[in-house]
């Protein structure tokens, strides 16, 4: 398998308004389109179109009755409410999406599976009906170490707010048999309408004898803005090369909003003039916490894989204050 050759990646999140910068562009190839899963050949160039085709045979399945929701409250936990409702934890941690149980938020709306409601045909725990959602800018890049990144984003093509959207990778054998699945969750944490979630996920050792590859939204479920503060505008966003392959990016935040945002991030996306993600980095302001009307400067260095950046955007987010 031919592809190109890159670097390491770092990734850090937060959703919001955005802002782009767009360098001045040389003729290219026609840009890669949008489609709901990218499969290629193995032997393929790098800069190759993908092309749309149908979704992997390891696709999730959905179920088709309507599931148990459970609003929480005020002291609830997750243990209690696997006792209250006769699941297990794990089980409603899968349902929902939830690495970290302390996590919970009250009026965060649960769904709330049977203990032994698998797909018959799978053998798998059943998810929600599947989120509005669309796979692009796809690219994979071997490192110098023989390891793969693959990246991507997922674009909300919804009327709803999304969360944990997931990127998955699949490799397959010539017969078209899964060898490895691999899923990596988006740094944007809140993915509004319209908006993408970019992702990266990194394959230390992929199986020798794959000859294509699926590239998907592995997941996404409903999302909950409760305790996300959304009134975030990114500003003077400016980027240049700056040596050793990499690119400098910074620009400010402005909280345009009435209330205090608290754990203010921003994610960047790089893209080249293919329109593919070749960086993902999500960082941390100077200062985590912005009043009404304030503001804050930014500034980080990406490592771009798969060719000269061609334009970033910027997307930030936060916690309402507490």
């Amino acid at each position: 398998m031919q592809v190109a050759w890159g670097g390491l990646l770092l990734m850090l999140l937060l959703a919001g308004c955005g802002q782009v910068i767009t360098l001045e562009p040389t003729p290219v190839p026609t840009a890669t389109p949008t489609v709901n899963v990218a499969l290629m050949a193995a032997t393929a160039p790098p800069t190759a179109t993908p092309a749309p085709v149908t979704p992997a045979p390891t696709a999730t399945p959905t179920i088709t009755p309507t599931p148990v929701t459970h609003v929480v409250s005020a002291g609830e936990s997750l243990l209690g409410l696997a006792q209250q409702y006769s699941v297990s934890v794990q089980l409603l941690q899968e349902a929902n999406g939830i690495l970290d149980p302390r996590t919970l938020q009250i009026g965060q709306e649960l769904i709330v599976p049977e203990e032994d409601a698998l797909d018959p045909v799978a053998g798998l725990t059943p998810t929600p009906t599947p989120m509005p959602v669309a796979i692009g800018g796809v690219q994979i890049v071997e490192t110098r170490l023989g390891g793969l990144w693959v990246m991507g984003e997922i674009r909300n093509s919804g009327s709803g707010m999304l969360e944990r959207a997931e990127g998955g990778a699949a490799f397959m054998d010539a017969a078209g048999n899964t060898l490895l699945t691999v899923t990596v969750l988006s740094p944007l944490d809140l993915v509004r309408p319209g908006e993408a979630a970019p992702f990266a996920l990194f394959v230390e050792r992929a199986p020798a004898d794959f000859e294509r590859y699926a590239v998907y939204a592995a997941s996404a479920v409903p999302g909950y803005a409760g305790s996300y503060y959304r009134d975030l505008d990114v500003r003077q966003l400016e980027g240049r090369p700056a040596g050793n392959a990499s690119y400098a990016v910074q620009g400010a935040v402005f909280n345009v909003g009435t209330e205090e945002a608290t754990n203010v991030n921003v994610v960047l996306t790089a893209y080249n003039q293919q329109d593919q993600v070749i960086a993902v980095r999500r960082i941390a302001t100077r200062n985590s916490i912005i009043p009404p009307e304030g503001n804050v400067k930014f500034d980080a260095t990406l490592t771009p894989l798969g060719g000269p950046v061609a334009r970033v955007v910027a997307l930030a987010q936060a916690r309402r204050g507490e």
